[in-house]
Formats: C-alpha cells, structure tokens, sequence
C-alpha cells in the first residue's frame, strides 16, 4: 500500500503542477474582473464627488454678507464641502485653465466672488441640481449659479451601463472559471485512475482512496489562489503606480474580501472536481478506464 501511495506521488506530480497553473490563471483573471467590478461603484462615487457647484455673489456684497452667505450654503443639506473664492483667487483659477489675461483690455478684476461647494452624492442628479439651483438664487446675495450640466446628465446613466457590463462579464467569467477548474482537475485526475482502481482492487475504502486526493485537491486549490491572489495585488500595485488616481479608490475591506472569495472559490471547485473524479472511476469497470 505504501509503494502504491509513492507511485501515486510521482506520477501525479506533473498533472498537480499544470493542474495549478490552470487553476491560478484562471483564478487571476476573476480576480481582475473582480477588483473591477467592486470598484465600479466606488468610482462612480468618486467622479460624483468632483461635480462642482460655484454660486457667484453679487458685486455689492460685504464681507460681513460674505460671512452670513457663507454660514447659510454651509447649513445646506446638499452640501459636502465649501469654500470661498474671492476675486484673486478665482483670477487664478482662470488662468490656471488656460484662458489668457484681461490686464491688457480691462484695469479691474471682472469675476466676481464665488462660493464653490461640492455636493453629496446623492444629490448628484439633474433634478436635484435644477432644484439647488433655484433654492440658491433665492438668496440675495447669489446672481449666478454654475455647474457641469452636460457631465452630469451622463454620468450616472454611463455609471449604471459600467456597472451592469462589469457583472456581467464577472458572470460570464465565473461560469467559466467553474468549467476551466472542473476540466483542469479531471484531466489531472485522468493519470491517476489506474492507482484508484488498483487501491479499491485491493480492498482500500472509498474514504481512504478519496482522503488523500482530497487533501491534495486543498493544498492545490489553496496555492493557486495564493498565487492568484498575489498576481492580482501586483498588478494593482503597477496600476496604481501608472495612475495614481486609483489610488484614491483603493478599498482594503472590499480587497481582503475579493481575496478570501477567490481562496474559497479555488479549494471549494478543486476539491468538488477531484472528489467527483474519484467516484467516477470508482464506479467504472477496469476495461472502461483504457
């Protein structure tokens, strides 16, 4: 029995060894999909985050009606963030934006005190911006209200679209996984069908055939997803080196848990092939298994 275990060692060395690497590959492309698909809303929210809102203030307004405008936006429901633009700083931002110099044409700073504000998500829709909008010019102070009309109307119908294609794909790619492991797994298996048959042959249980095979299934499907994993984690490191900005949606709790799906997805499909493979050339008649 033992000399029947060693020949099952060797001979089953190399369909283990392509048996990961199957299993990894497949694993890291789910895993890719799957750190774009948890990301999807959290870009949305970031891009949402962005929308710029600026309430320009009339020309005769104090500072003292500064301060009190500046209290009243910051008691907003819609509001996240605030701040304060006067005529140089928003001089600066015009520049900034590539426009060329008035100095040549006028002597006095043309724009106007402004307070810009970011909003909170939720309230990035059009319906709500139209309504902001109009609750900001009931204020005496305001003559303008400004935001990116045209970005806004698309970005939440282009948010839903990516999301909805994202989990699609996931889908499509998780199906897939399934077969390509449930397939790697019996081709590895397919080697070792005579070493089966002659265990049971000889009066071996259906548990101490299986008991090993199993344990190998664990250890197989638990390397691959490590290895998966860590292919995965490198490759959002070099992405985020090429893109910083993706830095700023980097969500550790959402990583930790794609991980731990793709570790149990790894054991748990590897260990349901191989023990399905077991019982099958268990249950075949020795002729079959030529």
């Amino acid at each position: 029995m033992a000399q029947i275990g060693k020949a099952s060692s060797k001979r089953g060395k190399p369909s283990y060894i392509m048996s990961i690497i199957g299993v990894t590959l497949v694993l890291f492309l789910l895993g890719l999909v799957g750190w774009l698909l948890i990301n999807a809303n959290k870009l949305g929210d970031y891009l949402k985050g962005n929308v710029e809102v600026r309430a320009f203030l009339r020309g005769d307004v104090t500072a003292k009606d500064s301060t009190v405008l500046l209290q009243t936006v910051s008691t907003k429901p819609y509001v996240k963030d605030y701040k304060f633009v006067d005529k140089e700083e928003a001089k600066k931002i015009y520049l900034e934006q590539g426009n060329n110099s008035w100095e040549r044409i006028l002597d006095a700073n043309p724009l106007p005190n402004a307070v810009y504000f970011h909003l909170k998500n939720e309230y990035v829709q059009l319906d709500s911006l139209k309504a902001i909008e109009a609750d900001l010019k009931q204020n005496v102070y305001i003559s303008e209200v400004s935001y990116p009309e045209a970005v806004v109307s698309n970005l939440n119908e282009n948010i839903r679209k990516l999301s909805i294609g994202l989990l699609v794909v996931a889908l499509v790619i998780a199906i897939s996984v399934i077969f390509l492991i449930d397939n790697t797994i019996r081709l590895a298996m397919f080697s070792n069908r005579f070493i089966i048959k002659t265990m049971q042959m000889v009066g071996a249980t259906r548990w101490f055939i299986a008991k090993p095979l199993n344990v190998r299934a664990i250890i197989n499907g638990a390397v691959s997803a490590a290895i998966a994993i860590a292919l995965v984690y490198v490759v959002i490191l070099v992405a985020q080196g090429y893109f910083p900005d993706l830095a700023l949606l980097h969500d550790n709790g959402r990583l930790v848990l794609l991980f731990f799906i793709l570790l149990i997805i790894g054991i748990s499909i590897t260990l349901f092939s191989t023990y399905r493979s077991v019982l099958k050339y268990l249950r075949m008649k020795l002729d079959e298994l030529y």
